[in-house]
């Protein structure tokens, strides 16, 4: 049995909806493989509640499969034999045979697609909300959905028959780096980065990485072995939620070889830059694409404006495995990894560390006692690029460099960084912070420019 990891906040949100009184509605969404489901079963333990999973099924399947778990759950047998096609009379057979003084929890998970055969489901769940579940105080619904978009719009959206009854939400993110260590407790500190640079805070890829192997073993035998479900994890996460995925995979083998802009992205594609908004829109409310401009506090423009793979299998998957299918299927994981992976994988490591260093930022602010409002981004111009920028709201402005490889001289990487600070547009005239990450810090470093440097064990600690 796999030991449930993480996720104490969200648990006790959605237990302290439960024991407070009154019913709750809980829109529960994120992305694909972050653990939705296996939070919802998590709180279910020994409360009363009907789980459905949602498919692409025609609405009267749904509606008896509904019934179905219904009738087993509540002990209720005639509930399985009930002739409808109607959500609104299985909600209401199933609810007005609750008899119990505790509250009975209806978690409608793949929200979307049961939507999609059933259209008029929110305005039905609107209907029962207004008139009877809320009043009656013993229903706990949550709503879960993997299409963030659809669920901004059609949940929580202002059109959404819906919109302003939920008494809670749960944005669920894949885990921090922090976290996703707690996955493999015997790795090093750089073996721990590492891992999260390839699974990201994917529970379920994480948990499929072994801190008993190598990480080049892991590479091997869960991404590159074409058995392995990794490695075809990329495949089935497009096609279960996209069409045209041959567009798609030309966008994202694009932004994984380094076209970032759209217009460089559509020269790789072979598309008119114009045609591209919408599917970058589509990668981004799936979460697995980001938008991000230069962070200097002024308003970017829109031609400054690039686009990056936000999940960590996919920007290993599209780099590495989907160039590459032809030869790793001839020749094997192993000699796939000798010869395409392992000669690029350390830089390849250089560039997610720079997220690393991004995202641990606001972990240092939290050690150092800052509480001015901050954001965190990156910064670059034609002739400079800034790994790490924190723009605070107390007159500060940290600029960052991240190495990841071996630091060989101190002195020159401090050199560096006072050359690109001297290009930043600080046009708020800010005191300017300047800060190292690297994988080990040296005992010397900034001591005498001025500068804080950050090993690993900073971050992770």
């Amino acid at each position: 049995m796999t030991t449930f990891i993480g996720r104490e906040e969200e648990l006790r949100a959605l237990k302290r909806a439960y024991e407070l009184p009154g019913s709750a509605l809980i829109p529960l969404y994120g992305r694909r493989r972050v653990g939705k489901s296996e939070l919802i079963l998590q709180f279910l333990k020994g409360r009363p509640g009907i789980y459905f999973l949602g498919k692409q099924a025609p609405a009267a399947m749904q509606i008896h499969e509904f019934l179905t778990e219904a009738a087993a759950i509540l002990e209720e047998p005639l509930l399985a034999g009930l002739a409808t096609e109607s959500w609104s009379e299985a909600l209401d057979a199933v609810v007005s045979r609750w008899r119990s003084d505790r509250k009975l929890v209806l978690a409608l998970d793949e929200f979307q697609w049961i939507v999609a055969a059933s259209p008029e489901l929110p305005s039905v769940l609107q209907e029962k909300w207004d008139r009877s579940w809320r009043q009656a105080g013993n229903v706990v619904l949550i709503l879960c959905g993997s299409y963030i978009g659809f669920m901004e719009r059609e949940v929580l959206g202002k059109k959404s028959p819906l919109f302003g009854r939920r008494t809670g939400q749960i944005l669920l993110r894949p885990f921090g780096y922090r976290e996703a260590a707690g996955f493999h407790s015997r790795y090093s500190r750089i073996d721990q980065a590492r891992t999260y640079f390839l699974c990201g805070g994917v529970p379920l890829y994480l948990l499929r990485f072994s801190d008993s192997r190598s990480i080049e073993a892991n590479v091997a035998a869960e991404l590159l072995d074409e058995y392995a479900p990794l490695y075809r994890e990329a495949d089935f996460l497009l096609r279960e939620e996209l069409r045209e995925v041959t567009l798609y995979y030309a966008i994202l083998s694009a932004l994984a070889a380094g076209h970032t802009t759209v217009h460089a992205i559509a020269g790789q594609a072979g598309q008119d830059p114009r045609a591209l908004s919408y599917y970058l829109q589509q990668l981004q409310e799936l979460g697995y694409v980001e938008r991000r401009y230069p962070l200097t506090g002024e308003p970017p423009s829109a031609r400054s404006v690039h686009y990056d793979l936000a999940d960590s299998l996919l920007r290993f998957w599209f780099r590495f495995i989907f160039p590459s299918t032809s030869y790793i299927r001839h020749m094997g994981a192993d000699r796939a990894l000798k010869d395409l992976i392992r000669p690029h994988l350390d830089s390849w490591f250089g560039q997610c560390f720079e997220r690393l260093c991004r995202e641990a930022l606001p972990w240092l602010y939290l050690k150092e006692g800052v509480t001015a409002a901050f954001e965190v981004g990156q910064y670059w111009s034609k002739t400079t690029q800034i790994d790490v920028v924190g723009l605070r709201d107390d007159g500060w402005t940290d600029l960052g460099e991240c190495k990841w490889g071996t630091v060989r001289s101190p002195k020159t990487i401090e050199q560096e960084l006072d050359q690109k600070v001297q290009a930043f547009p600080n046009t708020r005239g800010a005191t300017i912070g300047r800060r190292i990450f690297s994988r080990q810090k040296s005992k010397t470093a900034g001591a005498s420019a001025g500068i804080r440097w950050h090993g690993l064990e900073d971050l992770y600690n």
